[in-house]
């Protein structure tokens, strides 16, 4: 199916969002669409999926003819599909209730017919998943297989996904990869949207790039990262080099730790964290990292060993008694654990803050976001609701919620959705608490990302946890080794 868009405008307020976009898009491309973090790229394409409406005088042809699409249902009617970023499913729900969603009939329709159809597509692209299983046991990897096979079941001939590379393992984007250039052959036409340029140039055929809500150039491949990097950005970003700001002093203690839950049992953990130093989780999701993670916040209570802070003994102490010693803690979840929504960025900032009185101080409240709007760059007002920012800006309000001074911040996927000048910027942020003594827990799904900016590295896979690796001394090969299993009598 042929897309073609045409003078897209949409307005958010004083906000362009886009601005006059026309784009051509064959029939069985594997189309990427790139931009910096608030660029256009999702407003543009949940216009063309259904979720809102570009402004008068914006046109869409589909096979040379002019459509109108009012919702996600009228899309899906047209073909078009959208899978997005944080996938649109019912957890608590099996994978056979949730793929009959969207039909009519919906949950009433026959299921040894629908067991049939998703044993056959399963079968087709190779997902080994369980129909009477439920969501909430699914990888974000599955999670996204399980959209897939529901778009296709509805007829989408138009597959746009958003940023699917984030947050799932290398074997899980490979797997992904194969089954949209699968697609393509069966002329599918694959809308891939990105800010990552490597995903792009290994998958894409073209690639059109947006900056500040314009198209501002097409490529096709074989492609010129620089010219990508120019085009995103206005200029040639770098990474900088290494800096490691650790001190003598230690924060964080484990001694011979035990963790478990329904899923997975973790043993003999020792790790002594200094002030200043940065630690990095990598492994396969699901392999302990997540759990471990959460111990040392007090979300999650050890079954053996001791965790001391400081110097103070807090094994089975309370999240908020973590808290209290400079202890914070910030999940990839973030509509879900971090943020509220319905409330504006204003209100989030108040309530991270200590009470000052009875009364909210609204100028002072005022002052407070537009003082971290500035300082985090968050494209949006302090009256900006925080569903209505982009994932990327949202990531960048979560970081700003963190309370001065901390000794300890504890980070799942923290610059998850961002761009790498995004990236730059939260990490710089992120190391002038090093400066100041924080020390830095986190977890991310990019190797290069843990290798740049951690002094030291634990492996997880399967329960196991290797011993410290010293960042500078390891490579992208070597962990990937550890994190597929291999390798560890040497861990």
């Amino acid at each position: 199916m042929q897309i073609e868009l045409k003078r897209i405008h949409k307005h958010f307020g004083k906000v362009h969002a886009n601005k006059d976009i026309n784009l051509l898009i064959p029939s069985g491309a594997i189309q990427g669409i790139l931009g910096e973090n608030g660029a256009g790229k999702s407003t543009l394409m949940k216009i063309l999926s259904g979720f809102i409406q570009a402004d008068s005088g914006s046109e869409i042809i589909l096979d040379g003819k002019r459509i109108t699409i009012d919702s996600p249902a009228d899309a899906i009617r047209f073909g078009i599909g959208m899978l997005h970023q944080d996938p649109l499913d019912f957890p608590p729900m099996r994978l056979v209730d949730n793929f009959l969603l969207g039909l009519p009939g919906g949950l009433l329709l026959n299921h040894k017919k629908a067991m049939q159809d998703f044993a056959a597509l399963a079968r087709e692209f190779g997902f080994a998943l369980d129909p009477e299983s439920y969501v909430d046991t699914l990888t974000v990897g599955e999670r996204q297989q399980l959209e897939i096979m529901r778009l296709l079941f509805l007829g989408a001939r138009v597959l746009i996904l958003d940023e699917p590379t984030t947050g799932i393992s290398a074997a899980q984007k490979e797997k992904l990869f194969a089954t949209l250039k699968k697609l393509s052959a069966q002329s599918i036409t694959v809308i891939f949207v990105s800010h990552k340029l490597e995903d792009v140039e290994n998958l894409c055929g073209r690639a059109a790039v947006l900056r500040g809500g314009e198209l501002v150039g097409e490529l096709q491949a074989p492609y010129e990262t620089l010219k990508f990097v120019e085009l995103m950005f206005g200029k040639v970003v770098t990474l900088g080099e290494k800096q490691s700001l650790a001190q003598e002093a230690l924060t964080l203690s484990l001694n011979n730790v035990a963790l478990e839950d329904a899923r997975i049992k973790i043993k003999h953990v020792n790790l002594d964290v200094r002030a200043g130093e940065v630690i990095g989780l990598a492994g396969m999701e699901g392999s302990g990292q997540d759990l471990f993670m959460r111990a040392c916040a007090g979300l999650a209570r050890t079954v053996g060993g001791r965790i001391q802070f400081k110097g103070q003994n807090l094994t089975g102490k309370s999240y908020h008694t973590f808290k209290r010693h400079g202890v914070n803690f910030l999940p990839a979840a973030r509509l879900e654990e971090a943020l509220v929504p319905g409330l504006n960025l204003m209100e989030h900032f108040i309530l991270a803050e200590h009470p000052s009185g009875i009364f909210i101080d609204q100028p002072a409240g005022e002052k407070l976001a537009a003082e971290r709007i500035q300082s985090f760059n968050i494209r949006g007002g302090p009256l900006s609701n925080i569903e209505s920012l982009s994932g990327g800006n949202q990531q960048r309000a979560e970081l700003a919620l963190l309370q001065t001074p901390l000794d300890l911040i504890l980070l799942e996927h923290p610059t998850r959705g961002l761009d790498i000048e995004s990236v730059i910027y939260i990490w710089g942020k992120l190391k002038e608490r090093c400066q100041q003594g924080a020390s830095i827990i986190f977890i991310s799904s990019d190797l290069d990302e843990i290798l740049q900016y951690s002094d030291r590295i634990l492996v997880f896979f399967a329960g196991q946890v290797s011993n410290p690796i010293e960042a500078s001394q390891t490579s992208v090969e070597q962990l990937g080794q550890l994190i597929g299993g291999k390798g560890w009598a040497d861990a």
